[in-house]
């Protein structure tokens, strides 16, 4: 059996899991494929993915007649097939997931934006002091877009640390505002209006795809602070950087981009040198942690054991 571990970025997969145990020849790849994935994906009967880093819809899926088995982690990738592949016989699993991780990058943004972390740490390297002071979150406004698994925890560190919480999606209800203690907004503007931090925590999908866009940014506050941890699609970019021109946002952090690892010629990269430090660019780190990866990866192992034993588990 030959095993393909996809975008192992970090060079970091073959230590996190007992790889040996498959008894079986694993090939980590550290670098994007794209074009050449079915190519070099031809020998393999097991692919593992990271994530949504490299998409598989049914033209790759179809293209690789060696393929019996494709684990991803994460409970769920939207960015296979999967009926693709049930049509072709291929079991598709997922792994657990870490429940914590991206809150509290989130968190950690809000905090470096608020209390100007990083451009006093480079006024202090620089021969400085003390700068500007900083802006404290107990009494300010915190607005979710999105009020899921990790909405919900954003609420609960937005109330820990004194703020006013309140939600919106489209689909949210007043039942779930109610059990959370936050406040349901009308509209994602109204919600805006009202936001000191404007944070976003939705699913990706068709109908959610740019739903934060210029009339949310312009409804904005003066001094507000803009986060995205959760898909980059969500945000239409250009409205983001328009808003940053006027201050509505007055900061951003973002950790999710169209296309990633990001391009050294992407917009984002010239969006530093526009804005800088009002501008937090992080390598999309919500999930890269040791113990989630440990997770994912002896997940991901325990997913091929079973399949070699005839009992697929985890299945998406």
């Amino acid at each position: 059996m030959k095993i393909a571990v996809l975008d192992d970025w970090a060079g970091v997969a073959e230590t996190m899991a007992d790889w040996s145990r498959l008894k079986a020849e694993v090939t980590f790849f550290d670098q994007p494929l794209g074009d050449a994935l079915v190519e070099a994906m031809q020998p393999f009967d097991v692919i593992c993915l990271m994530r949504e880093r490299t998409p598989f819809p049914r033209k790759v899926i179809e293209a690789l007649p060696a393929l019996r088995l494709i684990v991803t982690t994460g409970p769920r990738n939207l960015s296979i097939d999967v009926e693709a592949a049930r049509a072709r016989g291929i079991p598709v699993s997922g792994t657990r997931s870490r429940k914590t991780t991206t809150s509290e990058l989130t968190l950690a943004m809000m905090l470096a934006l608020s209390r100007r972390l990083i451009p006093e740490v480079g006024r202090l390297k620089g021969g400085g002091f003390q700068g500007q002071p900083g802006r404290d979150l107990a009494g300010l406004r915190l607005g979710l877009v999105g009020l899921g698994t990790i909405g919900a925890q954003m609420a609960e560190i937005g109330a820990l640390l004194g703020m006013e919480v309140s939600a919106w999606s489209p689909n949210l209800t007043a039942e779930r505002t109610e059990v959370l203690g936050v406040e349901r907004a009308g509209s994602l503007v109204e919600l805006a209006e009202r936001s000191d931090v404007l944070s976003v925590h939705m699913v990706l999908s068709e109908r959610s795809q740019g739903v934060v866009g210029a009339a949310a940014f312009e409804a904005l506050p003066e001094g507000a602070i803009f986060l995205n941890t959760s898909r980059a699609g969500l945000v239409h970019r250009e409205a983001l950087f328009e808003g940053l021109r006027q201050r509505r946002p007055a900061l951003a952090g973002i950790d999710v981009f169209e296309t990633e690892p990001l391009p050294t010629s992407d917009a984002w990269r010239a969006a530093l040198t526009e804005f800088g430090d009002r501008l937090l660019l992080t390598p999309h780190l919500g999930y890269v942690t040791e113990k989630t990866w440990q997770l994912f990866y002896q997940d991901t192992v325990e997913a091929i054991e079973a399949f070699v034993a005839g009992q697929p588990i985890r299945r998406l």
